[in-house]
């Protein structure tokens, strides 16, 4: 009896031993021997201890960095670049087999390859171009190792670059650069700015000059017209009067000293003070 029992035990421990679980994030291979011998989807699976092992593969999107080193570009400067590659294991068996069978440690081999792919890249340009092309340095990363791991049976998702920074000294001298080119612009402008200004205010005082010239023509003319009017009038209306205005005038001149002056009767003299007085004048006599 004692037998059965301990006979029972060793079966139950042997068939949990030989328990094991995969989840929807892997796939598994299942080894006899050290040989392949099926795969392993996710759920419940039970191997025989001892003679079959599993091995279990992440099949989710993983990440991979680089790790940032020093690149000699074309220009002999010294560039500090840094790069995350982005990939996982394809879900079919062959994929999954080939993950394990065909590459030794995909990670680190991903990571090796991605350096050396960058070094020849950046290595061809110059650290301007480098710095303004990082989308074509993403691409062609890219494209290197998506060839590259065709056989190791994962996917390259995608790569980025994390930074491409020059050595401090030139990294001062561009920022100067970029600075002097930002305070370059903005004088540039502000000139601009005062030019459009100056012309603006240029047009106000010459629609204000002649607006001046416009009214003193204007003026002018009125002036000249007013002063027309008057002549005409004067003309027309006052030359009888004013050749009379004359003469009262020497008149009054010749007479400002209390001067007496005898004036014979019946000349013209004493006509014009009678007109000027508003008296008839005196009929002159004829000569006898």
């Amino acid at each position: 009896m004692n037998i059965y029992i301990i006979i029972g035990a060793v079966i139950v421990l042997f068939f949990f031993w030989g328990l094991r679980i995969v989840r929807p994030t892997h796939k598994a291979l299942i080894e006899r021997f050290g040989k392949y011998n099926r795969f392993a989807n996710a759920g419940f699976h039970w191997i025989i201890p001892m003679i079959e092992k599993m091995y279990r593969v992440n099949i989710t999107e993983q990440m991979v960095d680089a790790e940032p080193q020093e690149i000699i570009t074309n220009d002999n400067l010294n560039a500090r670049v840094d790069a995350q590659v982005y990939f996982k294991v394809k879900e079919d068996e062959d994929s999954v087999k080939n993950s394990q069978y065909h590459v030794n440690n995909y990670k680190i081999q991903i990571v090796n390859l991605a350096r050396t792919t960058l070094r020849n890249i950046i290595g061809t340009l110059t650290l301007k171009s480098a710095n303004s092309e990082r989308g074509k340095i993403n691409s062609e990363l890219h494209r290197t190792l998506r060839e590259e791991t065709m056989s190791w049976g994962i996917e390259i998702v995608r790569t980025e670059l994390k930074e491409i920074d020059p050595p401090k000294d030139v990294q001062d001298t561009m920022n100067k650069v970029v600075k002097a080119e930002n305070e370059k612009i903005a004088a540039i402008d502000f000139a601009t700015a005062r030019e459009t200004v100056a012309d603006g205010e240029k047009r106000a005082k010459i629609k204000e000059a002649e607006g001046i010239k416009q009214s003193r023509i204007l003026q002018a003319e009125g002036e000249a017209e007013a002063i027309r009017l008057v002549n005409e009038a004067a003309d027309k209306y006052f030359v009888g009067n004013a050749q009379l205005l004359r003469k009262l005038q020497t008149l009054e001149v010749s007479l400002e000293n209390n001067a007496k002056i005898v004036v014979p009767a019946g000349t013209e003299l004493v006509n014009i003070i009678g007109d000027m007085a508003g008296i008839v004048p005196l009929p002159r006599k004829g000569k006898e």
